[in-house]
């Protein structure tokens, strides 16, 4: 087993680190493809009533009847207790967040078509159980009508940890559990090299797609101050998980490194070793200082990460709000045309090769959050970095799938965003 002195030292008290660095490392290599040429496409949808409010779990006719009557089509279910917190059918699973938004996580896909089938689906599937009794399902990437403290919660115990944990570091946790809701993409790596390339290329291109994406004209009841909203909320949330990890930018990254800041981050929620969980504020690191872990509890970690790209057994994209399905098979068409292409990620290099410090991508969300596409970012206009974006990804994009990328690419053209278009703006 290979050793790091100078660590060894200063982790004395954790005897299993170097094994737990290790299991880590382990999961990540698991995640190599031959060919990189999957995506998963994820995206949090809110249900609301005829007065625009959004539905809680409990409440007659509310998401825990809506999950009842999925289940006709999505039979996988899963349950805490009486509680349905999660359905399944091929290719497609339905879970909930904190405040009952309802996410769809489907794929993998290697065709824009297969993601515009499953979210079409999704959306029909859903509407079906609720217009008739007057709801909608809204994408939006924050809360349109209420105030987050207002909001219940669904009954797991999971999130009455994390609401207690994160209330102490700002408001922006329970907002975040809440009233947000995001689309993320997930794409493949073929070797450690390739994923920490497009770590780091992501990261430093998350203020842009998240500007690109931006979709949220509300926050706490009111107009959104600014851009990006969400951007806002993550990036305050709690620091030590949220936004660039750190380091990983640099040219020296490595699936270790990753390995490393993931045992540095407090858990939240642990595992209590009788199949539940506790709460638990010490690091994972501390938490395993004695206990090699096993798959689980490596998967675990990771979940409580939440970085603005994430590493696992692949690479999930984080900074874009929910958004209606042609704009999300949209931003699918974008990430695919930028990240597996290898004539784009060298363009991307050569682009963005002196961005090597997180405090200039806090620097351009600041910016970007700011003053939109008239914002600089990295020494240049954003407009000119998101025409490169949107021409990189049409090149790299079949002529049967080029289409697809129109909706962003519009809006990218007219320098406005989803926010600006919307009537509660």
């Amino acid at each position: 087993m290979e050793r790091h002195p100078n660590t060894q030292a200063l982790y004395a008290d954790q005897p299993a680190r170097e094994q737990n660095i290790q299991a880590l490392v382990s999961l990540f290599e698991s995640g190599i493809k031959k060919q990189a040429e999957t995506l998963g496409v994820e995206v949090e949808h809110t249900i609301v009533d005829a007065d625009g409010q959004p539905l809680t779990y409990s409440q007659p006719n509310g998401v825990a009847d809506v999950l009842e009557a999925l289940s006709a089509t999505y039979p996988q279910v899963t349950k805490d207790g009486i509680h349905i917190l999660g359905l399944a059918r091929p290719k497609m699973n339905v879970t909930i967040e904190p405040a009952a938004q309802i996410e769809l996580s489907a794929g993998p896909f290697v065709r824009l078509d297969e993601v515009e089938q499953a979210f079409v689906q999704f959306d029909n599937d859903v509407a079906q159980i609720i217009e008739p009794h007057g709801c909608r399902m809204l994408t939006y990437g924050y809360d349109t009508s209420m105030k987050a403290v207002d909001k219940e919660l669904i009954p797991k115990a999971r999130y009455d940890f994390m609401n207690r944990y994160l209330s102490t570091i700002s408001p922006y946790g329970p907002r975040m559990m809440r009233g947000s809701a995001s689309t993320q993409i997930s794409i493949d790596f073929t070797s450690e090299a390739d994923a920490v390339r497009k770590l780091r290329l992501s990261n430093v291109l998350a203020p842009i797609f998240a500007l690109i994406c931006d979709n949220t004209p509300v926050f706490e009841g009111k107009k959104a101050p600014h851009y990006m909203m969400r951007t806002e909320i993550w990036r305050h949330l709690d620091p030590v998980r949220c936004n660039t990890v750190p380091g990983s930018l640099a040219e020296d990254f490595s699936f270790r490194k990753y390995a490393e800041y993931v045992l540095g981050v407090p858990a939240i929620v642990a595992p209590n070793g009788e199949g539940g969980f506790r709460y638990d504020t010490r690091t994972f690191g501390e938490i395993y200082a004695e206990v090699p872990m096993e798959r689980p509890d490596v998967e675990h970690a990771l979940s409580m990460q939440w970085p603005d790209t994430r590493l696992k057994t692949y690479l999930e994209i984080r900074p874009a709000d929910s958004m209606p399905t042609p704009y999300v098979v949209a931003y699918a068409g974008l990430v695919k045309g930028l990240f597996y292409s290898e004539s784009s990620l060298n363009a991307l290099d050569d682009m963005l090769c002196d961005v090597l410090d997180e405090a200039l991508v806090e620097d351009a969300k600041t910016q970007l959050m700011r003053l939109g596409y008239d914002a600089q970012a990295y020494g240049m206009p954003v407009s000119d970095i998101a025409d490169k974006v949107i021409e990189l990804a049409y090149a790299a994009l079949g002529s049967d799938e080029k289409r697809y990328l129109d909706p962003l690419a519009e809006l990218v053209e007219k320098r406005i965003t989803l926010t600006q278009l919307s009537d509660l703006w």
